[in-house]
């Protein structure tokens, strides 16, 4: 539940709101008025505010809030194994918790210094290789080079460069996991 700031008058309104309601309700029903809504009218509403020295919108804010139901901030998964998502899911802000910021920190790290100790590791052609599929951006947003050209850079097939890139892919992952 969350509790939502009142004032002294507020306070007031919302314990009587629903005294003063169900007196309204039975005066409507000893005048045969005809009408059994739960909402309150222009008349009543203003006779409340009256009474109760608070304003007309008070009045009608707190029939909004009596009249809401509950939310469920976080429901369950649903029967057919799915997880619904409730409005808790838009509150929260991990972004601050200490083990959020200690895990960026280290994913960070990992992606400046890891990548470049990892690197590191590789002999010439491995890291060129991997740099040049991998870590360059060209202008025209077409990304590294291609294996093909690569292999006639380097005199050797496309399928050799493409095991050369394995091989180092595999000995850099080795070497991020060493250091991290």
């Amino acid at each position: 539940m969350v509790k939502v700031g009142t004032t002294k008058a507020q306070r007031k309104l919302f314990f009587n709101l629903r005294s003063m309601k169900q007196r309204y309700k039975s005066d409507d029903a000893a005048a045969d008025v005809g009408t059994h809504r739960d909402t309150l009218n222009e008349e009543q509403i203003k006779a409340m505010a009256r009474e109760l020295k608070v304003k007309r919108e008070e009045v009608i804010e707190m029939e909004t809030r009596l009249s809401g139901g509950d939310v469920l901030l976080d429901p369950s998964p649903s029967d057919d194994g799915e997880d619904a998502f409730g409005p808790i899911a838009y509150l929260t802000d991990t972004r601050h918790e200490p083990t959020e910021m200690i895990e960026a920190h280290q994913r960070d790290i990992l992606a400046s210094d890891g990548i470049a100790s990892a690197l590191d590791a590789l002999d010439e052609r491995s890291r060129r290789i991997v740099q040049e599929r991998w870590l360059k951006v060209n202008d025209d947003s077409s990304g590294g080079m291609t294996l093909h050209e690569l292999a006639a850079e380097y005199g050797v097939s496309a399928e050799r460069i493409r095991q050369i890139e394995v091989a180092a892919m595999k000995k850099m992952r080795k070497t991020l996991i060493e250091y991290a």
